[in-house]
């Protein structure tokens, strides 16, 4: 059959990885997933992601594409990947793609889900996949200020460009609030998101639910290109649902 070009779904549970990059002293996604490539055999030098997840951040579905010379189906490459994997990694499904395809500079758009609970005490079957916020939040005012979010805007007052020459223009199609019961989601989906982009946005609006900010702090680092608010969400919170092509 000869070498074809694979992509993946991955999930990920990211409490014990220092990030999707691989490091030469930190467990990672990458490095994880190329020693179980390593085991079939794989030739490549490196995996390509459609994004780099922070150390501490979740994925449902972040998508890698790999180079693997596989005479076997789809669905075998899947299974085999997956008994390799740690426990805390998971391919979801796996196919052959058009040889040019890539995960990073094909994707159309990414969505990224936030959960934060509002409790006055800590709960630890929680603590890591959402952030604990108290005093409680009022979602309305989030919501208002997520919307001054939806457009294509100048993002540099929440997060910096990837490389130094990278331009802050992103454009975002969803930035919503739901809840349940205690919990609360942030979806934000938009064509690509600026280094630590939807943490700094959580922390910004919940600030603003919490009513110690105003809802126009949105709007006012997008026109002034600076946040009046310094802080980051937490890690835990922030899961990579689905890329689209």
């Amino acid at each position: 059959m000869g070498t074809a070009l694979y992509k993946i779904i991955l999930a990920y549970n990211g409490t014990a990885f220092a990030g999707f990059q691989r490091q030469a002293a930190a467990r990672t996604v990458q490095a994880e997933l190329e020693t179980a490539l390593e085991k079939l055999d794989w030739q490549g030098s490196t995996v390509l992601a459609a994004g780099r997840t922070d150390a501490g951040v979740h994925a449902r579905g972040q998508v890698i594409s790999f180079h693997l010379d596989w005479k076997h189906s789809p669905e075998n490459l899947r299974n085999a990947l997956n008994h390799y994997l740690p426990n805390d990694m998971a391919v979801q499904s796996a196919g052959e793609v058009p040889m040019d395809f890539h995960p990073r500079f094909d994707a159309k758009w990414r969505h990224y889900r936030y959960r934060i609970y509002c409790q006055p005490v800590r709960d630890p079957l929680r603590a890591d996949f959402a952030w604990r916020v108290w005093p409680g939040v009022q979602v309305d005012r989030m919501n208002a200020a997520a919307a001054d979010l939806i457009g294509s805007r100048d993002f540099r007052a929440f997060g910096s460009p990837m490389t130094e020459d990278g331009g802050t223009i992103r454009e975002v199609f969803q930035a919503t609030w739901s809840c349940d019961g205690d919990e609360f989601y942030f979806d934000i989906t938009a064509n690509a998101f600026l280094y630590h982009m939807v943490r700094r946005i959580v922390f910004a609006l919940v600030t603003v639910g919490q009513n110690q900010a105003p809802i126009s702090v949105v709007a006012e680092g997008l026109t002034n290109g600076e946040l009046a608010l310094t802080g980051l969400a937490p890690s835990a919170g922030l899961v990579l649902e689905a890329v689209g092509y």
